[in-house]
């Protein structure tokens, strides 16, 4: 090492004493520094001083070692570690071992990635977040429940949140029996106020389909629905189940609702299929509460429903029936004709007190002592309904105010 002269004039040549000093003495001379001035000594320079800053991290070993940490972005740690190591020696960095742990941990999360996606262990993640999300749902479920099933809910109520379902036999008591389920249509969440009314329209009108013989649904019984969420329709969820329920949403069930053609006889099926034509349309009135409110619309319906009674009372005398009822079914159909002509008279009314007059005389007879009598020979349920023909669209009520009920 070549140590640089003093700055100053430098002193002539041979100024300073030649040969070996003796021990403990210095040679003294005109640019010697006495003692307290300035510094005792000459500086060397940065790299000597024992102030000076240590060598910087080099910033892709940095990098490599946070990414292999994360496992996030294993191939990028892997890179950055490797082109780290050459920098460090050219530029006489820091962190080469950070370098390596990079290096390292990147490659174990590549192998462990290849093997993630190389097997099963992708699907199943993947089906268990869509299952997490679902539980999130604030009427959906994770769970599969099917057309004629029917079940408890672990909170015992129907209300609420629904995250499991415990499937029990309908011939005993449980919360709900599913009735229909169906899928909404594609493409953006369309909000929950347009579900629920798409979903409540969907599901009143398919529970004819499942409890064909409304005589038999008691008067406790309510539609519920499970739809799906925002969030869970992020997921590809469109399903939507509906299902009977109490009107106590802590209330039970006792036996199946269900009869359709998978619990019916070939009778009782003619039977009630003549019966759905009349209900579907009794179930088009005009959503007013008094009769002159719409009496053109009234009249209309009226129409609707004389329309329907002729196709209902053709189907019951066509209709070859067996095990002596015959004569029942016969004497129902009477009734439904004379009946007939009561919404006729209604459908000409001039006045709303008019049309309440034939309507209370012509709804007497669609469920009355005929009918009963009818379908006891069908073995069909007999105890009409606790309600006036009115709550299936009928108008009912005093004939005085003309109010529906």
């Amino acid at each position: 090492m070549s140590i640089p002269p003093p700055s100053g004039p430098q002193p002539p040549a041979g100024s300073y004493p030649q040969g070996p000093y003796p021990q403990g003495s210095y040679p003294q001379g005109p640019y010697q520094q006495p003692y307290g001035s300035g510094l005792p000594y000459q500086p060397w320079g940065q790299g000597y001083s024992p102030y000076s800053r240590p060598a910087r991290f080099n910033g892709l070993a940095v990098t490599s070692f946070v990414l292999g940490i994360l496992c996030c972005l294993p191939g990028l740690g892997l890179i950055f570690g490797l082109f780290a190591l050459p920098q460090l020696k050219r530029r006489g960095e820091r962190g080469r071992g950070l370098a390596i742990g990079g290096i390292v941990m990147s490659s174990i999360g590549i192998v462990l990635l290849v093997a993630f996606f190389g097997t099963n262990a992708a699907h199943d993640f993947w089906q268990g977040f869509k299952d997490g999300a679902r539980d999130s749902r604030g009427s959906g479920v994770t769970f599969t429940v099917k057309k004629g099933e029917c079940f408890n809910t672990p909170a015992g109520s129907l209300a609420g949140d629904a995250y499991d379902v415990d499937k029990v036999p309908c011939s005993g008591k449980h919360q709900a029996e599913v009735f229909a389920a169906f899928g909404l249509p594609a493409g953006g969440y369309p909000g929950d106020d347009a579900i629920t009314k798409s979903v409540e329209e969907k599901c009143y009108g398919l529970q004819g389909r499942y409890a064909m013989d409304s005589w038999a649904v008691p008067d406790d019984v309510d539609i519920y629905y499970f739809t799906p969420t925002r969030q869970s329709w992020r997921l590809g969820d469109r399903e939507v189940i509906c299902m009977f329920g109490n009107t106590d949403e802590k209330g039970t069930l006792t036996g199946s609702l269900r009869r359709d053609a998978t619990t019916l006889t070939e009778d009782q099926l003619a039977y009630l299929r003549a019966d759905a034509v009349l209900y579907d349309a009794l179930a088009t009135a005009p959503d007013t509460r008094y009769i002159e409110d719409d009496m053109p619309g009234n009249r209309k319906w009226a129409a609707r429903v004389v329309t329907a009674l002729t196709g209902q009372s053709r189907q019951l005398r066509t209709h070859t029936w067996q095990d002596g009822a015959a004569k029942p079914v016969a004497g129902q159909a009477g009734a439904l004709e004379r009946a007939r002509g009561e919404w006729r008279m209604a459908a000409d009314a001039a006045d709303a007190g008019t049309f309440q007059l034939h309507y209370d005389r012509g709804g007497a007879l669609l469920e009355g002592h005929a009918a009963v009598t009818a379908r006891k020979a069908l073995g069909l349920a007999t105890t009409p309904p606790s309600r006036d023909v009115g709550d299936r669209g009928g108008p009912g009520g005093g004939a005085e105010t003309g109010e529906r009920v």
